[in-house]
């Protein structure tokens, strides 16, 4: 058995992508059941900036799920619904930053600094 599934009824690949979903919601789980930051000790006027630092956090890791499934399905109908949803997922990430870029403009400042670094580094 692996992750209570009988294996008998499974060719390699399909004990592989089991055992490989399993490690995969395994760790959106804790991720969703933990936030990264004890927000009891943040500041409170920090509090909304660290609120959409997790939301952004959280985008990402939903982002990366869907298009990790995706790449293991070789069903089309399901990869096209979970490359649609992950691409849901970047408009919130959009969102979220929209709004942290709006109440700290240290981040603002910085973000702008690092694309300027990434032109200059790379000429484009």
């Amino acid at each position: 058995m692996i992750g209570g599934y009988a294996i008998k009824n499974y060719n390699f690949f399909s004990i592989i992508l089991l055992y490989t979903l399993e490690l995969i919601l395994y760790d959106v789980i804790y991720m969703l059941s933990k936030m990264p930051i004890l927000i009891e000790k943040v500041k409170s006027e920090d509090i909304d900036k660290e609120i959409l630092r997790i939301g952004m956090i959280a985008e990402l890791d939903a982002m990366s799920l869907y298009e990790q499934l995706a790449s293991m399905t070789e069903n089309n109908d399901i990869k096209k619904v979970l490359l649609d949803i992950a691409k849901e997922e970047k408009t919130h990430l959009g969102e979220f930053l929209a709004l942290l870029l709006k109440i700290d403009g240290e981040q603002k400042d910085e973000l702008e600094k690092g694309k300027e670094e990434v032109e200059e580094i790379t000429g484009i």
